[in-house]
This record gives structure tokens, C-alpha cells and sequence, in this order.
């Protein structure tokens, strides 16, 4: 006689591990993983600088030290914000630094006619540089590197030709107001760099604008195919980041106290870049991070005023940011590997 195969009953349902295949599953392996670098690092390495600083920096924490640098990191937060969008469609802006010599050649011409009209002006500047770019890119299919060169070096000429030249003194009390004024103590520049974060932010977590940026970076093609407006997105985000840049010029020309295209944003592009790397946006597209991006301006900002403080040269400073800036491409290449 045989007897009937008994089957075991299942045991209790084991629960779902909360840290879900793809996630550490202690923090040990999380400190192991480079998402959790790209998502955090940032923020711990500005922690640890604070630090640092605080153990071994003389009359570094301070309130009017902090007001320093707050109101130096402002047009850079301010520019690494529009770059940032470009680089959420897989684009770059090499040009945000012409921009910014521009805005400022066309302040004086215009002042005659109120702070304004100048403004509007300027602020048109850069959003027709930003529109150059963005044709370029979506209509002709320049690849971007290539199309912003091209106003990389074109835009600082034209700047220095509507400037003749010259750097110009600027005394207009309400210009001058928005780089030297504050508001509850704190400086204007720095009301203006916060306000612009938090309205990019939303901007990119709450409107359909911002996942179309998003969408676009993540997969142009499939983009298109999905009906989304691919050509107004990118024309879009270059024309911000003009824009952006453009204010940005208006605030260092009215901290300076004068107009000088020569000089004026050399180099932003650069630091721009860097904040937007660092902050743990990738270069290959997809994603913006806002707060990452103004916690990389201030790392940057933070790192040089260290080591100027202990007495530290410049070309120093430059060469902890290209390591910090190699290990954060290092990292984000990791996390697309696995």
C-alpha cells in the first residue's frame, strides 16, 4: 500500500527586506555603495569642512566670515543653477561666463534710462545668447560642447565691443544697492542665489517642464517618441541658464562697482560645472539636483577660503578641486556600471 506524497506546509511568509534588492542592506555596505557617495557625499564633505574648520581655522566661524562667503558663492550658485538644467538634458554651457561679461557691457549703455530698462535689457542678453545655443543644439544638432564654444569665445568679443574696450565705473545708487544691500542682515545677493534654488527646485519636482527636462536627458529619443516637445525643452533650459548667467553678471558688476567684459566671468563655466558635478548631477543626463548643486558651490567656495586661511597658494586650491572633481565623475561612472 502506498502512501500520498505529503507536501509540507509553508512556513510563516518571510517580510520583505526594507532595504529592497537593489539597496545596502547595513550601513557598512551602504558606505561601499557609490549611489550613496553621489546622493550624500557632498553634504558629508561640507560637514567635515565646517568642521575642520572649526578645530583649526582662526576666527573661521564667524558671522561676518560667513557673510563673505556666502556673498562670493552667490553667482556662482546662481550660474551652476541654469547649468544644471542644461546638464539634466545631457547638454553643456560653456558660454555662461560671456554671457555674464555681456549683461555687464550693456548695463552702463542703459542706466541713463532707469535701473529697469537696464535690467530688461541685460537680462534679454542673455537670454538671446541662450537661445542662440539652444538652436544650435535642437534645431541644427550641434553637439552642445561645440555650439556654446562658439559664444565662448564670440560672446566676450561682442561684450568687449559694446564695452569699447573699457571697464566702466558704475555709480548708480540702486544698482549698486543690490550688491552692497541686505535684507534682515542678510545680503541681497544671497536672498536672490536662495530664492532662484528654491524656485528651480520646484521648478524641477513639481511642474511638467521639469520632468520634461528630465525625460529628454534621460532618453532623447524615447522623448520624441513619446510626443514630448524635445526642441522647445532644450531651446528652454539654455535660454534659463543665459538668463541665469546674465543675472549673475548684473550682481558681480553692482558688487565691483564696475563694468569690466575683459575679466568679468572668466572662468565661471568652469565652477559652474563643478558644483553641478559635485553637487551629484550627472554628467550623462537625466536627473538635476538642486540642493546638491548649491551644496557643490559652497564645497567648492568653502575649500578655497580654507586653504587661503592656512596660507595655502591658489594653484593649491585648484588642485583639490580637480581631485574632488574626478572623484565625483569616478562615482557616478561606478553607479551607471552596476
Amino acid at each position: 500500500m502506498t502512501q500520498a506524497a505529503v507536501t509540507p506546509s509553508p512556513g510563516p511568509a518571510q517580510p520583505a527586506d526594507p532595504a529592497g534588492p537593489d539597496r545596502p542592506a547595513s550601513p557598512l555596505a551602504r558606505l561601499r555603495d557609490p549611489a550613496w557617495y553621489q546622493e550624500y557625499g557632498v553634504y558629508v564633505a561640507v560637514a567635515a569642512l565646517l568642521l575642520f574648520n572649526a578645530l583649526f581655522t582662526d576666527h573661521f566661524m564667524t558671522a561676518d566670515n560667513f557673510r563673505t562667503q556666502l556673498v562670493q558663492v552667490a553667482p556662482i550658485v546662481i550660474v551652476a543653477l541654469g547649468m544644471a538644467l542644461v546638464i539634466g538634458t545631457e547638454g553643456v554651457d560653456l558660454s555662461v561666463g560671456s554671457t555674464m561679461a555681456l549683461a555687464a557691457a550693456f548695463l552702463p549703455l542703459y542706466l541713463g534710462y532707469g535701473l529697469v530698462p537696464a535690467l530688461v535689457v541685460a537680462l534679454l542678453a542673455g537670454a538671446v545668447v541662450g537661445a542662440v545655443n539652444g538652436a544650435l543644439v535642437s534645431l541644427i544638432g550641434l553637439q552642445p560642447i561645440v555650439a556654446t564654444l562658439a559664444l565662448f569665445v564670440g560672446g566676450r568679443g561682442l561684450a568687449l565691443v559694446v564695452a569699447d574696450g573699457q571697464l566702466k565705473q558704475i555709480v548708480n545708487p540702486d544698482l549698486l544697492s543690490l550688491g552692497t544691500g541686505s535684507f534682515l542682515g542678510v545680503p541681497l545677493v544671497v536672498w536672490i542665489a536662495a530664492l532662484l534654488a528654491l524656485a528651480v527646485a520646484f521648478l524641477v519636482r513639481r511642474t511638467t517642464f521639469g520632468r520634461q527636462i528630465v525625460a529628454v536627458g534621460g532618453n532623447r529619443s524615447a522623448a520624441a517618441l513619446a510626443g514630448l516637445p524635445v526642441k522647445r525643452v532644450l531651446i528652454g533650459v539654455y535660454v534659463l541658464c543665459g538668463v541665469f548667467a546674465a543675472l549673475a553678471g548684473i550682481l558681480a558688476t553692482a558688487r565691483l562697482t564696475a563694468s569690466d567684459p575683459s575679466s568679468l566671468g572668466t572662468l565661471m563655466e568652469l565652477s559652474a560645472i563643478t558644483a553641478v558635478v559635485v553637487g551629484g548631477t550627472p554628467l550623462s543626463g537625466g536627473s538635476v539636483r538642486v540642493l546638491g548643486t548649491v551644496a557643490g558651490a559652497l564645497l567648492m567656495q568653502l575649500l578655497r577660503a580654507t586653504l587661503v586661511k592656512h596660507d595655502l597658494p591658489d594653484s593649491t586650491a585648484q588642485i583639490a578641486q580637480a581631485a574632488i572633481i574626478v572623484a565625483a565623475v569616478y562615482v557616478a561612472r561606478e553607479r551607471r556600471s552596476r
